[in-house]
C-alpha cells in the first residue's frame, strides 16, 4: 500500500506544481482514507487496495491540479497541508 500512496503522490506532484512533496503525501493519505471510509460506511464490502488506487487515481487526475485551491474555501484542514512557508 506504501508503494501505491508513493505512486499518487509523485503523479500528484505531476499534475500540480504549487504544493510540496509533503502536502502531495497529505494529500494522498487523505484521499485514500477518505475514499476507503466513505465505501465502508455505506455498507461495501472492502475492495482492496488496487479499487482504492483506481479512484484515488481517478480524483487525482481530475482535480489535482486545483488541489491548493481547497484550502482557501475549507480551514478546518489548514493545519495539515500548510507547509512551514505557507501553500
Amino acid at each position: 500500500m506504501e508503494e501505491y500512496k508513493e505512486q499518487l503522490t509523485e503523479r500528484l506532484l505531476q499534475k500540480n506544481d504549487q504544493i510540496t512533496y509533503e502536502q502531495a503525501l497529505t494529500w494522498v493519505e487523505l484521499l485514500w482514507e477518505d475514499f476507503e471510509a466513505t465505501y465502508a460506511k455505506a455498507g461495501h464490502e472492502y475492495a482492496g487496495a488496487e479499487m482504492t488506487l483506481k479512484v484515488v487515481t481517478q480524483w487525482i487526475d481530475n482535480y489535482g491540479e486545483r488541489l491548493h485551491d481547497f484550502i482557501a474555501k475549507n480551514p478546518k484542514y489548514r493545519h495539515l497541508l500548510q507547509g512551514k512557508n505557507g501553500i
